[in-house]
C-alpha cells in the first residue's frame, strides 16, 4: 500500500504544478466560489452578492482561473444584455465537496481557534 507521502509525489518541490492548483483552490475567493457553486448555478452578479466582499476584478480573475483549471463552466448565452452563468464541472463538483468539508470544519472550530488566539495574545 502506498504511503500518504508517496501519493503526494513532488508536492513539496518548489516547481510542482500541483502547488499552483492548490493556490487556486485554497485561496479565500477560490474556496468560497467553489462552495457557492456547489449550491447551484449562478449568474455573475448573483455570485458576487453570494460571495460578499469580493471585488469584481477578483471574482472575474478567480472564475477565469477555476475555469482554466477545469473546475468551473462558463456559459455565455450570447444575448444583449449579456447573460452568463457559472456552474461546476463534474471534476469541480467533486473538488468542491472536499473544499466544503474543510469549510464546515473551519466553521465548526472557529470558536476554539478564536479562544486559542486570545490565550496566545494574553500569554504574549
Amino acid at each position: 500500500m502506498a504511503k500518504h507521502t508517496d501519493l503526494l509525489g513532488d508536492s513539496y518541490a518548489p516547481d510542482c504544478p500541483g502547488r499552483e492548483i492548490l493556490d487556486h483552490v485554497m485561496s479565500k475567493w477560490g474556496m468560497l466560489v467553489l462552495i457557492a457553486l456547489l449550491e447551484r448555478t449562478y449568474r455573475y452578479a448573483e455570485l458576487r452578492r453570494r460571495v460578499g466582499g469580493v471585488s469584481e476584478k477578483m471574482l472575474a480573475q478567480t472564475l477565469r482561473t477555476l475555469e482554466e483549471d477545469g473546475f468551473v463552466l462558463r456559459r455565455d448565452f450570447g444575448e444583449v444584455p449579456p447573460r452568463v452563468e457559472y456552474s461546476l464541472t463534474p471534476m469541480g463538483r467533486q473538488l468542491a465537496k472536499h473544499v466544503e468539508a474543510l469549510g464546515m470544519w473551519i466553521a465548526t472550530h472557529t470558536p476554539r481557534v478564536l479562544a486559542a488566539r486570545e490565550k496566545y495574545r494574553q500569554a504574549g
